[in-house]
């Protein structure tokens, strides 16, 4: 006999156990679900609903064997077409429910279960037959139910970008509302306090790669991190900061070229918006700092900021700094004045205020208990001089 027709003799073969599994395939499916239901402890907490989805499952992959063996031997098993007809009435948030070992163990589960009531179904030479198919379909069924679960973290990993992506947007342009938190935690986002929003340029290479270099890099020292990359910029907030810098530190080896830059500690992440903020204007402003520090703190280019024009860093500067010192005492914004115009002499500015020299000493301390700013450092004492230039317009109205 030619090998065609063996082939048509042998699917005629099959034609009379095809059918009676297919009389069978509800009783099968039950079977197979009180086995589960016996022995899969995660099997018992799922709701009625999610019971019922596994059935379906169960009962299209009896169904979907029994087509396959009913159309010969020799016809392929196309892995989509059965990830279709198996979890294609399926909603896709059952992926999320039960785990890919899970289902493994529930198809290995149904297939003992199809193999024990063979006997009882079929005779010797047509039970020896199948059982065979079923050992071919059962390592196809494998491989259909991974690519259906990595399709779906797939699609769950580009929502979760997507989501991120938004929630990073909406901090920067300051549109924080009550959903933020609960989109956050959706994303894992489980810090509740210490804020600060880092940026410099993307690095080259795949955005995905970079910011779960990112992610990985802030779990390691103990932190949170949502990322986005917006055209060439990289944007991360980082949570469970206690200490700006050092948790910008972390970070700051992954961005591309150029400044990195870190916005100050906001209290949580509703009030994130604040650190973006300051983080956006100090990035727009490094360029007038070649020498800054990487990452450098969203204060220490308040010169900077306020020759770019941020108005926020003017008033802070005003309002802080200049008014904290005309506050304390009128005698400290004299030193100053007089310290810088003599080049930072302090004996020069003893002689011209008619003081002993630690007198000049106590006062500067003073302003930079105050301020935070030390007029003997030099960043600092520009910022001083600054503060006392627009302190001085704004008295005068300007």
């Amino acid at each position: 006999m030619s090998a065609p027709a063996t082939r048509r003799a042998r699917g005629h073969a099959r034609t009379r156990p095809a059918a009676a599994l297919q009389r069978s395939t509800g009783q099968l499916a039950t079977a197979a679900t009180a086995r589960m239901d016996a022995e899969m402890p995660w099997f018992r907490d799922l709701s009625a609903e999610e019971r019922s989805w596994v059935g379906t499952i169960v009962q299209a992959g009896i169904q979907s064997f029994v087509a396959w063996y009913a159309e010969g031997p020799g016809n392929p098993i196309p892995r989509t077409s059965l990830a279709g007809a198996m979890f294609g009435s399926v909603p896709s948030t059952l992926t999320g429910v039960i785990t890919l070992q899970q289902t493994v163990e529930l198809i290995r589960l149904s297939i003992d279960v199809v193999e024990e009531n063979l006997d009882g179904l079929l005779d010797a030479d047509d039970s020896s037959d199948v059982g065979a198919a079923i050992a071919r379909y059962a390592r196809e069924v494998a491989f259909a139910t991974a690519q259906v679960y990595a399709r779906a973290a797939e699609q769950r990993g580009a929502w979760d970008a997507r989501l991120e992506a938004l929630l990073v947007d909406a901090v920067l342009r300051a549109e924080a509302d009550e959903t933020l938190l609960s989109r956050a935690s959706a994303l894992g986002w489980h810090a509740r306090s210490g804020v600060t929003v880092v940026l410099g340029a993307a690095p080259r290479g795949n955005e995905g790669e970079v910011i779960e270099s990112v992610r990985h890099r802030a779990r390691a020292a103990r932190l949170e991190a949502l990322c986005a990359v917006q055209g060439d910029r990289l944007v991360v907030l980082l949570g469970g900061v206690s200490e700006v810098r050092p948790a910008a530190e972390q970070i700051a080896g992954l961005f591309g070229e150029g400044p990195v830059v870190a916005g100050p500690l906001a209290p949580d992440l509703s009030s994130a918006h604040l650190s973006a903020r300051a983080a956006l204007a100090s990035h727009r402003a490094a360029v007038g700092w070649p020498e800054a520090p990487r990452p450098a703190l969203s204060d220490e280019l308040l010169p900077e900021r306020v020759l770019a024009g941020d108005d926020h860093a003017r008033r802070f500067l005003v309002d802080d700094v200049y008014g904290g010192l005309r506050g304390a005492r009128s005698t400290l914004i004299d030193s100053l004045s007089a310290y810088f115009a003599t080049g930072g002499s302090i004996e020069a500015t003893a002689r011209q205020l008619f003081v002993h020299p630690n007198t000049v000493r106590y006062r500067l301390r003073q302003a930079a208990q105050l301020t935070g700013f030390d007029p003997a450092e030099p960043r600092d004492a520009l910022v001083l001089q600054i503060a006392l230039a627009l302190g001085r317009q704004a008295d005068a109205g300007l």
